[in-house]
């Protein structure tokens, strides 16, 4: 199988990481290797799907925190595995918990304060991101953490890019002009690129960010895209764990 990783996380020792993509044990259309029970996939094909995944990475099935993404801006703080209900960010001080975050077009930011050991998983589409969720993630470790921007290392995975994610006004209107490209009717959207500053504007240093350069929407031999393959499409998991 392939997986996606973080060459700025893989300074530490301690974070495990990794990203799924369409290809795993050989599956083919609709869905391929696909990690969401959402998507009328087969469940025990998903079951499988997930155990040879987390096998890949180095963690057990029942050591996952899972959560029912809504676009929403709500933040968790959780200490166990399993499902621990709605929101669209995670975040643990807990060794041995991966964060799990679904994706097949949304920007998903990956967070790990070095110094207080502490990791956030946050899942930011256009409605995440127009609501501020990875920048009120940062305050919450702030505030409940004493993280320091300068101690945080950060790792934004594959997403849809601005020149394929066409959005209408309705959309478009909650966003800064600098993050939108006009096109006919509509407008062209860079999610990640608004994500990335508000990294930046929290005073995490460039230097501590990663930014993926894949494009789900592009990359249709390697990652699932919802925007074109609509209903067909499977889901990605992106996990990061702390080791014991």
């Amino acid at each position: 199988m392939q997986i996606i990783s973080s060459l700025l996380f893989r300074q530490f020792p301690e974070i495990v990481f990794g990203m799924s993509t369409k290809i795993g044990l050989g599956r083919t259309a609709p869905f391929y290797f696909n990690l969401s029970f959402n998507v009328n996939d087969d469940p025990e094909i998903v079951k499988e799907n997930r155990h040879y995944f987390l096998r890949q990475i180095g963690l057990e099935d029942n050591r996952i925190a899972y959560q029912n993404q809504i676009h929403c801006d709500i933040i968790k703080i959780v200490d166990k595995p399993g499902f621990n209900g709605v929101s669209d960010a995670m975040i643990t001080a807990k060794r041995k918990i991966g964060l799990a975050v679904s994706t097949a077009d949304c920007t998903t930011v990956f967070v790990y304060d070095s110094k207080n050991k502490i990791i956030a998983a946050v899942h930011s589409g256009w409605r995440g991101t127009s609501k501020k969720i990875l920048a009120k993630t940062l305050v919450k470790l702030k505030n409940e953490f004493n993280s320091k921007p300068s101690d945080l290392f950060v790792y934004i995975g594959p997403s849809i890019s601005q020149k394929n994610y066409e959005v209408g006004k309705e959309v478009a209107q909650l966003f800064d002009k600098k993050y939108l490209i006009p096109k006919n009717n509509k407008f062209l959207l860079d999610v990640a690129g608004a994500n990335f500053d508000m990294l930046i504007d929290a005073g995490i240093p460039e230097t501590n960010i990663e930014k993926s350069s894949l494009c789900t929407f592009e990359e249709k031999e390697l990652l699932h895209s919802y925007r074109r393959d609509g209903e067909k499409s499977g889901r990605a998991l992106g996990i990061i764990a702390l080791k014991e």
